[in-house]
């Protein structure tokens, strides 16, 4: 039987440089002391994602330990043949998240701090090894959309920087859960990456298929008309939500409710 309030316990957040686990790590700065933070670095994240690491380190005052494997993405692609992730094979969750966070905790004793808000509707990831036991804090004290949203801006790290050019999610900068109007954004503020993106679109070794990132092909996505109507869909789509929070009952105005503007799919490790 583990004595979980017992000193040899380990506690440890694993951030992804997304806005939740950002700010439950400056929620529990000062409650727990002892709290490791760690970061599973896969070589493919955003710049903006670890710069907003870095400026995490320096408020917590802390070094976010990363558990890069050996193996990166391209390496673990190769043994897959060529053949991409996909929401139906997220063997990238798998072998870049999950095995590298539960190496990294070994056999110990430990609390894993989740940052799944009050307002969400959804588990992320529980891991089943009996020495691994979950806690949601944010859910016990209250915290919803609107907090954390407080608490980073209180902080003075604001939101993560990739969403003022309107990426929704930490991650790869390919994660295959992305939309469409993120891989235009992408296309615009990192051409470079979009291209890498891009290059791995091609004939894999296995059945010599062509795998892609999204339901077309990105050579397709990027043409300038393509990525003008899906900017006009998405801006239509803004508008219809604009129009439906105009409309919410009077209570909800006055007392200030706030939601997250896109809810969240995918890989629950990842995007927190």
């Amino acid at each position: 039987m583990i004595n979980w309030d017992g000193p040899s316990v380990r506690h440890i957040l694993s951030l992804s440089g997304g806005k939740d686990s950002t700010a439950l790590a400056i929620h529990l700065r000062d409650r727990v002391p002892n709290m490791e933070y760690i970061f599973h670095d896969t070589g493919k994240e955003l710049p903006d994602t670890v710069a907003y690491i870095e400026r995490l380190e320096s408020y917590l005052g802390q070094r976010v330990i990363r558990t890069t494997t050996r193996q990166g993405f391209d390496d673990i692609l190769r043994t897959k043949g060529g053949v991409l992730p996909s929401g139906r094979r997220r063997w990238c969750t798998d072998y870049l998240k999950l095995k590298p966070f539960e190496a990294y905790i070994g056999d110990e004793p430990c609390i894993n701090y989740v940052g799944i808000r009050a307002d969400e509707d959804r588990v992320g990831y529980i891991s089943h090894k009996p020495n691994i036991r979950a806690v949601f804090p944010f859910r016990d004290d209250g915290i919803d959309y609107a907090g954390v949203v407080r608490i980073l801006t209180d902080s003075g790290l604001g939101m993560p920087p990739y969403t003022e050019w309107g990426r929704t999610r930490s991650g790869c900068f390919f994660c295959f859960y992305q939309q469409k109007i993120e891989w235009v954004r992408l296309k615009q503020h990192y051409p470079k990456l979009f291209e890498e993106a891009k290059a791995y679109e091609k004939p894999n070794r296995v059945n010599g298929q062509v795998f892609y990132w999204t339901d077309e092909p990105l050579d397709q996505l990027e043409r300038p008309e393509r990525m003008a109507a899906i900017e006009e869909n998405w801006e239509r789509t803004q508008e219809r939500k604009r129009a439906r929070r105009t409309q919410r009952p009077l209570v909800d105005v006055l007392g200030g409710l706030e939601t997250e503007p896109t809810p969240r799919d995918g890989c629950m490790i990842c995007q927190l």
